[in-house]
């Protein structure tokens, strides 16, 4: 039977109505999101072109009940790379880049890599590893939630290697120099003769310019966004290794406040965002170089037998963490070499050893 027109009025009324009170249901979350380094840079890219649109794409696909607004505050707008913890911990950003290799007083434990160089310099390999040590080791997972956090992506360096405006030939190429290394790196460069100092990508142009300092530990991906190289037109390679440098994390305060399916979103977008990072990173570093040495860096390897003594040479520099961090790091050192050695990886010094 055919529908009058009034009766086809009346349904479109209805449809009209029904979809009206659909777009009013839809509830807005305005969420702060942030970094201390620009979206140029590989951790703060990350965050902004894959954590945000994948939330987005989620909730529209999960029945568009909720819609983020984004509040966005990268490059340093809001904090330094100094103060990345606190950021997200006290609600200066709901969500945002925590370098916990700057935090080693805070957050010792998420710090294991930099306390145990030359393990790998595989740094997909190192996302996996540490985005499940996150979600299940107890002690990691206890740590994020002491510092009123929820880790929801680890963020990765690719190897490190040297910067500088000298040659380095030998070990002795180092000797009286100053070299940054931020944070518990600065623990790589003990008995070398160098003099490590504070600082992040962010001030190591400046700071090489002026003579400040001479070079700095750094790797490809970030020194090629921050035009480093300029100024240290000499890379030397030395694999010191890829390492863990923090997470993308929500403030936990926020993130337990949020809707189930908010949450969920934030989850897996976080696992969207670590497998893009880590593919990201792989691109960054092989175009990153042949971008600096089109402009003029001179690359060598630091020859085997130097690059041995360096190795060799370290003092046990994990036993002092392990010392700190007692049956927690024992436990977190294992875990990770664990996991290397489970993927076929043969760290260059059994750091681990201290732990067994």
């Amino acid at each position: 039977m055919k529908l009058t027109q009034l009766a086809r009025s009346g349904l479109f009324a209805l449809g009209c109505a029904m979809a009206a009170s659909g777009a009013l249901a839809q509830q807005a979350i305005t969420v702060n999101i942030g970094s201390s380094h620009p979206v140029a840079n590989i951790w703060a890219n990350a965050m902004k072109e894959v954590f945000q649109p994948e939330v987005d794409r989620l909730l529209k696909e999960g029945g568009n009940k909720y819609q983020i607004r984004w509040r966005e505050n990268y490059g340093g707008t809001l904090y330094k790379f100094n103060e990345t913890r606190t950021a997200v911990k006290d609600g200066i950003v709901d969500v945002g880049m925590v370098g916990t290799v700057w935090e080693n007083s805070s957050m010792p434990l998420q710090n294991v890599t930099y306390f145990t160089p030359f393990a790998t310099t595989n740094h997909e390999m190192l996302i996996e590893i540490f985005d499940k040590l996150n979600a299940n080791h107890p002690a990691l997972k206890a740590s994020w939630t002491a510092q009123n956090m929820v880790p929801l992506s680890s963020l990765i360096t690719d190897s490190y290697d040297i910067y500088a405006n000298f040659p380095v030939t030998s070990m002795a190429s180092l000797q009286n120099k100053k070299i940054h290394a931020p944070g518990t790196s600065a623990n790589w460069m003990r008995d070398t003769g160098a003099t490590p100092v504070e600082g992040a990508l962010t001030v190591y142009y400046t700071n090489i310019q002026t003579g400040v300092t001479q070079g700095a530990l750094s790797f490809a991906s970030g020194i090629a966004p921050a035009r480093v190289h300029e100024v240290a037109k000499h890379l030397t390679r030395v694999n010191i290794g890829a390492m863990y440098f923090g997470s993308v994390a929500s403030n936990k305060s926020f993130f337990d406040k949020l809707p189930k399916e908010v949450q969920d979103a934030f989850v897996k977008a976080g696992q969207a965002t670590s497998v893009a990072h880590g593919k990201h990173v792989t691109r960054m570093s092989t175009t990153a170089m042949d971008t600096m040495r089109a402009a003029g860096l001179q690359v060598s390897e630091l020859p085997a037998a130097e690059r041995a003594k360096w190795i060799n040479g370290l003092p046990d520099i994990v036993t002092p963490w392990l010392q700190t961090t007692g049956d927690a790091g024992k436990s977190v050192l294992r875990a990770y070499f664990d996991e290397l050695r489970a993927r076929g990886v043969k760290p260059l010094r059994d750091w681990d050893k201290a732990a067994r």
